[in-house]
């Protein structure tokens, strides 16, 4: 288990590697990483599931490699391994294509090359077993390279490519720091009920703790019925409250209207590049009928509590607010759906166990399927009346 102090898997680069079976992604993925993170076996197919390895690797930083399952495995248990393979590319930053030397290109390879160019993923195509056979390159138009994952020929190569790939990739959008100049302070309100994880904040607020004290900046932290004493015994107000999305209604009557306020999973939306959208769409939530499906989705996985956000907070706020008893959906984790069509409005959590590319991912497939997608924290500070300003610091994303 990684420590609570590691980079948090969705801030690494997901570098995934794919290939046929018997390509030897699991023995390179062993030599990069110069550990046994991976099982292999001279029978094709040991991997049956995506296998994860986080590391630092120079001169890149903290990634986490992604061994998928052979894309030409077969059979029942086969075809749900293959469609495996394929969700992890919705998260992955880099490709790696392993190619058997000794067998060279096959149309599998092929084929998910231009899978990558059509999902523009930038890719490199990794011929591994040189030590066995030299293969003619020419299938890839970006990178490619031949390695040996026995003798570790070009291995060190291989790890500078993907630093190199990676320098031309998409650079996040910042939580909260490009607003703050040093020594501002900044408040949040975190309210602590039976959902919160014991001894610990969770990940959103952590990274926003992070982003403040990079912006050279002051956090400050308070419960929200302790939020006037916190404000009256500043000497001068806060540049901006941040709040848990659930307290928005509570936090925002103590909140003057001159300090700027906004919530965790909004700055989350920000950060993620799905800002804009959710704004756009959250006003979908006053033409739902009775019926309608609405889905509510969450990235992580976690035990639901009688106060869960998701599951019991938002469909009784929509049914307050609608007046309408709508049919609700719950997906979390990696078990986004396949088909959208069917639902009238998609909901999402900030996103913040997700990479970017994952979140988009499940924007862009909303988009695709004609379904409106929000998020926790604009829909909640759109019930509660106080969108625009929640939204107000943001004006340039919108």
């Amino acid at each position: 288990m990684s420590s609570l102090n590691s980079t948090p898997v969705s801030e690494r680069i997901h570098i995934g590697i794919f290939g046929r079976m018997g390509a030897g992604k699991s023995s390179l993925l062993n030599a990069i990483t110069n550990q046994d993170a991976a099982v292999v076996s001279p029978l094709k197919g040991t991997t049956t599931d995506p296998v994860q390895k986080t590391m630092e690797l120079l001169p890149l930083g903290p990634v986490v490699f992604i061994d998928t399952p052979g894309i030409d495995d077969s059979g029942e248990l086969g075809d749900l391994r293959v469609e495996k393979a394929k969700t992890v590319l919705r998260k992955t930053d880099i490709a790696m294509l392993i190619i058997d030397s000794e067998e060279g290109p096959h149309d599998y390879d092929r084929e998910l090359v231009k899978t990558f160019e059509e999902a523009a993923v930038k890719y490199i195509v990794v011929y591994n077993k040189s030590d066995l056979k030299q293969v003619s390159q020419g299938l890839s138009t970006q990178h490619e390279i031949s390695v040996s994952s026995t003798t570790g020929e070009n291995i060190n190569e291989l790890k500078e490519l993907v630093a190199k790939v990676s320098i031309s990739q998409e650079k996040h959008h910042q939580l909260v720091a490009d607003l703050l100049s040093p020594g501002d302070v900044v408040v949040l309100v975190i309210p602590i009920d039976s959902a919160a994880p014991k001894g610990r904040l969770i990940l959103p607020q952590q990274q926003v703790v992070r982003d403040v004290l990079d912006a050279g900046a002051i956090s400050v932290i308070s419960y929200p019925q302790d939020l006037p004493n916190v404000l009256g015994k500043l000497k001068e107000s806060p540049k901006i409250v941040i709040t848990d999305s659930q307290a928005f209604g509570e936090v925002s009557k103590l909140t003057p209207e001159s300090i700027a306020l906004t919530s965790f999973s909004i700055l989350m939306a920000r950060y993620k590049g799905v800002l804009e959208d959710a704004v756009k769409y959250v006003k979908i939530i006053d033409t739902v009928k009775t019926g309608d499906k609405i889905l509510i989705a969450e990235g992580c996985t976690h035990h639901r509590q009688c106060e869960d956000i998701g599951t019991v907070k938002i469909p009784n706020w929509i049914r307050e607010r609608t007046g309408e008893s709508p049919e609700f959906e719950f997906s979390s984790g990696a078990g986004f759906p396949t088909d959208l069509s069917q639902f009238k409005l998609i909901i999402h959590c900030g996103g913040c166990m997700q990479n970017t590319r994952e979140m988009r991912y499940r924007h862009s497939a909303a988009h695709e399927a004609g379904v409106p997608i929000t998020n926790y924290g604009i829909l909640i500070s759109y019930i509660k009346g106080i969108l625009e300003r929640s939204t107000a610091p943001f004006c340039k994303d919108l």
